[in-house]
């Protein structure tokens, strides 16, 4: 990353949370703000400078487009994580999208394109 923000991951499932914090690590990246559900990342949005997120399309009964649109009005870079099937909203629908299950050269490439703008 070329500065010290950090990335926000959101991501309601603890197991799939903690693998990509160790995928970060692998990487040698610092570890992202994590936030569970919509009010989580939110709060964390309006709190701390972000260089990026990775957005879980499905947080229990939410989806994350919130949290894409308040990312999205901010100018900060996000993809969108889902287990399969689901369809991005017009406005979000140029994003990247990384399909579950996760590897490191999928996240290692939408991280790189924060980076890039």
């Amino acid at each position: 990353m070329p500065d010290n923000r950090r990335i926000l991951l959101v991501e309601d499932d603890v197991l799939i949370g903690m693998m990509l914090v160790d995928m970060f690590d692998a990487l040698g990246l610092p570890e992202p703000a994590q936030a569970t559900s919509n009010a989580e990342a939110l709060a964390i949005i309006a709190a701390e400078p972000l260089a990026g997120a990775l957005i879980d399309i499905n947080l229990g009964d939410e989806k994350g487009w919130p949290i894409a649109d308040a990312l999205a009005e901010r100018g900060i870079p996000f993809a969108f994580t889902t287990g399969g099937g689901d369809q991005i909203p017009a406005p979000h629908t140029h994003r990247r999208l990384v399909t579950k299950p996760f590897r490191i050269g999928d996240i290692e490439q939408a991280i790189g394109e924060f980076a890039a703008g």
